[in-house]
């Protein structure tokens, strides 16, 4: 009852308490703007350690809310290869261990409607400069563990090798260069 075809966005701020305060007149203009949207995606357009958000909007263009504002803590990102699981790593599970800190993810396709996210792996350390250990567990059920690793910087992670440059993920073809 009371819905509306266009709708401005909604943008939530974690609490760390299990609640969430609605920051949406907070972060500028735009996100105000009443549209009929239907897709989001989530990732680190820049390679800067910040999250971002595509918006897919049925009338008119795509929208990037590009993070920018906030406090400047560490981070870490996780790129990765499978070579006997799938290549994309798809259902791969990440735990990271910074301290006291610890925290999980798995690499997933899809997640909204007619939208990708990122398939890298980020996490927020807060304060802490490095990660202790990081622990993989493959699709194919092995698990692979990376010690001391520095924040604020994405690796590029091959299954069974470890870290390694990023070009020995997905290398590209003669063909595009």
């Amino acid at each position: 009852m009371g819905a509306r075809y266009r709708e401005p966005k909604l943008l939530f701020l974690n609490q760390h308490d299990g609640t969430f305060r609605n920051i949406s007149e907070q972060v500028g203009p735009a996100i105000q703007v009443p549209q009929v949207s239907r897709g989001a995606a989530f990732g680190d357009l820049f390679n800067d350690g910040r999250v971002d958000i595509v918006v897919e909007n049925l009338d008119g263009k795509p929208m990037i809310f590009r993070n920018v504002g906030g406090k400047k803590n560490h981070w870490i990102g996780f790129e990765l290869a499978g070579t006997k699981s799938n290549r994309l790593a798809l259902n791969a599970r990440v735990k990271a261990v910074a301290g006291d800190l610890v925290q999980v993810d798995e690499i997933r396709s899809g997640g909204s409607y007619l939208s990708q996210s990122d398939l890298r792996i980020h996490f927020g350390l807060g304060a802490h400069d490095h990660l202790d250990r990081v622990e993989i567990l493959w699709p194919t059920g092995k698990t692979q563990t990376i010690t001391n690793l520095a924040a604020d910087r994405i690796y590029a992670v091959k299954e069974g090798e470890g870290v390694v440059p990023r070009e020995r993920l997905r290398p590209v073809s003669a063909l595009h260069h």
